[in-house]
């Protein structure tokens, strides 16, 4: 899978102020930066600040809230010294990228309120592109980034929004600053990086679409397997995941999620929905583990944490699971997440699948 770190931010960086360089004799605080109240000044310091508040939460693994902190220029700063705080920025942010462990998380307000470093990387690429965009729009230059750089970050942080065969004109949409055929005008817009629900031994690490992609065409999707990882139904799962992506549908904390051992950062298999809750409130949950994690109670601490998280939405009344009349192993697990097995109509009791539900 196409990894999303250090790298892609020089990438954007060194694009974005390659252009920007060719307009350093203009006046950037006379201009504003398009549709943005602010100038095309201010908006480069912002960036700048932003890529340094991502690289601070990262470095001092900040949790439970945003690390104060931010940039303030001289007045007599000129538009190269501007240029060169935000290459600096994002070797900062490039450099705590490379050396941060995959498994760490660090305080982002929304929504989730948590971000890997996939996700700040993701995050700080869309300040630069969108921005950048921003002033070159002021300045009256043309601007256009890599499609592939743009394609990676909507599918990393922005899951709920269905792709279009222009990845660039997409992210302008989905981020306020442009139209997109057969799509009403945006006014209002956010990211989504992927949702982890802790348990004791586990955590439950949401799929991307960038993953899924990856899982789906046999990789690895990003994650550190077991051996023999991940099951087929992972990878299953993971194409759903990815035709919900294709067709704007998905919701990203209805999705897919993979487990992973607290221990060592593996992943031992892969657990989650069907789908969001239907108008009954009733959501499905579906489950496997990897052959060599099986038989340590992974499967059951997973269905759980993943029950526990449904039934505290307001939206769901009752999480569901079904399985084979002889996966006796499966039955048992289910049994001890406290479910309890219910009639379906048009099941055959002999030959039909088992239904299980729990209720909050």
């Amino acid at each position: 899978m196409r990894s999303m770190g250090g790298d892609q931010v020089e990438e954007a960086v060194a694009g974005a102020v390659a252009l920007l360089r060719t307009a350093t004799d203009r006046d950037w605080e006379a201009v504003r930066a398009g549709r943005l109240e602010w100038s095309c000044r201010s908006t480069a310091e912002h960036v700048a600040g932003d890529l340094i508040a991502y690289a601070g939460r990262l470095a001092g693994r900040a949790t439970e809230a945003c690390v104060p902190s931010g940039i303030a220029l001289e007045e007599d700063t000129g538009n190269e010294d501007v240029l060169q705080v935000i290459e600096t920025a994002g070797a900062l942010l490039a450099a705590t990228l490379r050396t941060t462990p995959r498994e760490v998380r660090a305080f982002h307000p929304y929504p989730f309120r948590s971000a890997d470093r996939e996700g700040f990387a993701a995050m700080g690429i869309t300040e630069v592109l969108a921005h950048t965009h921003d002033i070159a729009q002021g300045l009256g230059l043309a601007y256009e980034p890599p499609a592939g750089l743009c394609a990676d970050v909507l599918a990393r942080i922005f899951p709920h929004i269905r792709p279009h065969a222009d990845p660039w004109r997409t992210l302008l949409w989905a981020t306020g600053r442009g139209d997109l055929p057969g799509r009403p005008a945006v006014t209002g817009w956010h990211w989504c990086s992927n949702l982890v629900i802790e348990a004791a031994r586990l955590t439950l690490q949401g799929v991307t679409p960038a993953a899924a992609g990856d899982l789906a065409a046999g990789g690895d999707g990003g994650f550190v397997w077991v051996d023999g990882g991940p099951f087929q139904g992972t990878r299953d799962a993971a194409g759903m995941l990815l035709k919900a992506y294709g067709a704007g549908v998905h919701r990203p904390e209805w999705g897919v999620f993979a487990l992973v051992r607290r221990a060592d950062g593996r992943a031992v298999g892969g657990i989650g929905f069907h789908g969001a809750p239907d108008e009954d409130g009733r959501v499905e949950i579906g489950y496997d583990l990897a052959e060599a994690a099986r038989g340590h109670g992974y499967a059951t601490e997973g269905l759980r944490a993943l029950s526990a998280w449904a039934l505290a939405r307001d939206e769901v009344t009752s999480v569901c699971a079904t399985t084979e009349p002889g996966n006796t192993a499966s039955q048992a697990v289910i049994a001890r997440a406290g479910f309890r097995r219910v009639a379906v109509a048009g099941t055959d009791p002999g030959t039909g699948q088992h239904a299980y539900e729990l209720r909050g």
